[in-house]
């Protein structure tokens, strides 16, 4: 079963947040702790990692679309 990746809420009052760059591709192996994307808030630009180590299976959202807090945006296939 895939695992998927949420947009995450940087502060308080984020509603959503722009992807900025992917670092991965589907079909590329992640580990856990390895850098999936940059994320770009109204206030902080971070880097976030991956929870799970395997297989990027689907991006679901392109670099430059802005998405609500807690909408997944890519699923990540358990090695």
């Amino acid at each position: 079963m895939a695992i998927e990746v949420v947009m995450p809420k940087l502060g308080m009052s984020m509603e959503e947040g722009s992807i900025v760059k992917w670092f991965k591709q589907e079909g590329e192996a992640i580990a856990t702790e390895e850098t999936l994307l940059e994320i770009e808030s109204d206030k902080v630009t971070m880097e976030v990692t991956s929870t799970a180590t395997g297989k990027v299976f689907k991006l679901l959202c392109a670099e430059g679309d802005t998405v609500p807090v807690g909408t997944t945006i890519a699923l990540i296939e358990p090695a």
